[in-house]
């Protein structure tokens, strides 16, 4: 599935609604066991449901589940189980390959470090893996899916003057060449708030964050912006915490973050951040619990977006004071710092483009889930969902 624009996107939504309308009388008619209606439900059919011969619910011997066969296929539902092998051998980064972006992070560290001790003034205080690696939610490499690894270096608040600051991303750039003079220059580049070096071989991606450390709250900084010469305080250890606190009340989290970022990924959203999207399924953890099953948590997801068109302002306790004023179209409060607006950066016409999005996907998801259809999920997932590996 991708993102549609103009006619051929609003033909394609319509499409939708009327197979979500239809899976709607689906979920219906097997909820009050009816299934006698003359008409198949299915849009593209016009036969009548005896015609397929095998319509009604049929426990299988071999699965010990229900499952139902639908103009002659059978049909699997798609259970907790099939979720959680799916993440398991599709999504989720194995641990072989952790291990190994562990060691190439961590000889860069270290390599970087000694530029900055010989040649700079600058004071190294601590530095710490962070991001969606960091968390446990980031995806295993594909075509669609870069492995990203944020690393932050604290520099000591004295050590860094107004002068250095500005030149502090460009000053990492440069220690990097030096690093690895054999690398493309395309290899490198200076984002607004960090210096990223790619590694062609491995498909990793290395964000250097400098943050300017604040003594008084271990773990709390500020990064500067070279866009706009702004600062922004935050603190990577309690986004590590809030990601833990969630996964150890709900034990299916990041395989719902997983699966929320595949989405993103495979309908080429870009706008939807990843901490944004984890920071809105863990609001909906904390204000609607994590009962039900993990396809209809997904669902929940879609239609949340879908139906507050993301302008319910998000916060979390903890995070300090929250009334204060953001002019921004998406506002979601960094649970750890109630000055920093997460999703600053969505513009109107983004925040316009994922809840429409977000409406079409969650169409889709709700038409797939009345047919238990695997090929209608891959519109959402891509073609290796349902594949076991």
């Amino acid at each position: 599935m991708r993102v549609r624009t103009g006619a051929v996107g609003a033909a394609a939504g319509g499409l939708r609604r009327h197979r979500a309308a239809d899976a709607l009388k689906a979920l219906f008619c097997k909820a009050i066991g009816d299934l006698k209606s003359p008409r198949c439900l299915r849009t593209d059919c016009t036969k009548d449901r005896g015609s397929h011969g095998a319509l009604s619910p049929v426990k299988s011997p071999l699965l010990g589940i229900w499952t139902l066969h639908l103009h002659g296929a059978w049909k699997l539902p798609l259970t907790n189980s099939r979720l959680r092998d799916y993440d398991s051998n599709v999504l989720r980064l194995p641990d072989d390959r952790r291990k190994a972006y562990h060691s190439q992070v961590d000889h860069l560290v270290g390599r970087l470090d000694k530029e900055l001790v010989a040649n700079t003034d600058l004071r190294v205080t601590r530095v710490m893996k962070a991001g969606s690696f960091a968390k446990h939610t980031i995806l295993r490499r594909s075509a669609h899916d870069p492995v990203d690894v944020d690393v932050v270096f604290y520099f000591a608040a004295e050590s860094v003057d107004r002068k250095t600051l500005k030149t502090l991303n460009e000053d990492v750039h440069s220690f990097l060449v030096a690093i690895y003079p054999n690398k493309a220059p395309g290899d490198f580049e200076i984002q607004r708030k960090a210096t990223t070096v790619s590694f062609v071989g491995t498909g990793l991606n290395v964000d250097v964050v400098p943050m300017i450390a604040d003594r008084r709250r271990p773990g709390y900084g500020w990064q500067y912006s070279v866009a706009d010469g702004s600062f922004t305080e935050t603190c990577p250890p309690a986004h590590l915490k809030f990601i833990r606190s969630r996964k150890a009340k709900d034990r299916d989290f990041r395989t719902l973050v997983r699966l929320a970022k595949r989405w993103r990924n495979h309908v080429e959203l870009d706008p939807l951040k990843s901490f944004v999207i984890e920071l809105v399924l863990g609001h909906l953890v904390d204000k609607r619990g994590f009962s039900g099953t993990l396809e209809r948590r997904f669902e929940e997801f879609l239609l949340y977006v879908a139906q507050s068109g993301l302008k319910q302002r998000i916060t979390f306790p903890g995070s300090g004071w929250s009334g204060g004023r953001f002019n921004d179209p998406v506002v979601i409060v960094d649970p750890a710092s109630a000055t920093n607006n997460v999703a600053a950066r969505i513009t109107e016409q983004e925040r316009r483009q994922i809840v429409e999005v977000a409406k079409t996907s969650w169409e889709t998801a709700h038409f797939a889930s009345a047919e238990d259809d695997d090929e209608v999920w891959k519109e959402l997932f891509g073609p290796r969902f349902g594949s076991g590996g």
